[in-house]
């Protein structure tokens, strides 16, 4: 499957919450590659993964850091490729840097952000593969499969809760 979603880490502790994006993609059988690449500690790497991106037909970039690392943001300067932010509490204030980092970017400099950890991981994917559904009716049919399987997943639990309570 050609890759059209990058996903982008800071280092190799990332992957844990990372991974979480490349299973929802998938899921939905989208086409990703998955890189580590470090903004301050490799920045001639992060050029050379962007410019290969817009070459090979990467459609958004999904970029992971924690520690106030600003990997998103460099992602966003340098191309036009939308980037989605996933923050990561690795460092002591618990994340709220990397939320900051992500979310304070400049005027012109856009990156989506999503929640900190593993659920931010699985939005960045989620709102990647809603992206890529605007001119796709294939992925527009597996996304509203995809909501219609949590609603009946709640649905589902609902149910087995009263009858839970019934029996008392």
């Amino acid at each position: 499957m050609k890759p059209i979603v990058g996903i982008v880490m800071g280092s190799d502790s990332d992957l844990v919450v990372m991974e979480e994006a490349g299973k929802v993609l998938d899921s939905f059988g989208v086409g990703y590659e998955i890189t580590i690449a470090s903004a301050h500690r490799s920045p001639d790497k992060i050029r050379e993964y962007i410019h290969s991106a817009e070459k090979i037909g990467i459609k958004i970039i999904i970029a992971g850091a924690g520690w106030a690392a600003h990997l998103a943001g460099v992602i966003a300067a340098e191309t036009t490729i939308p980037v989605i932010g996933v923050p990561i509490d690795s460092s002591p204030l618990l994340g709220i840097d990397s939320i900051l980092s992500m979310l304070q970017m400049p005027s012109g400099i856009p990156v989506a952000t999503m929640a900190l950890g593993k659920g931010g991981a699985k939005n960045a994917a989620i709102l990647a593969v809603q992206i890529l559904a605007v001119n796709d009716k294939d992925l527009q049919k597996k996304l509203k499969d995809y909501k219609k399987k949590m609603a009946d997943e709640v649905e589902e639990k609902d149910k087995r809760l009263k009858v839970k309570r019934a029996k008392r």
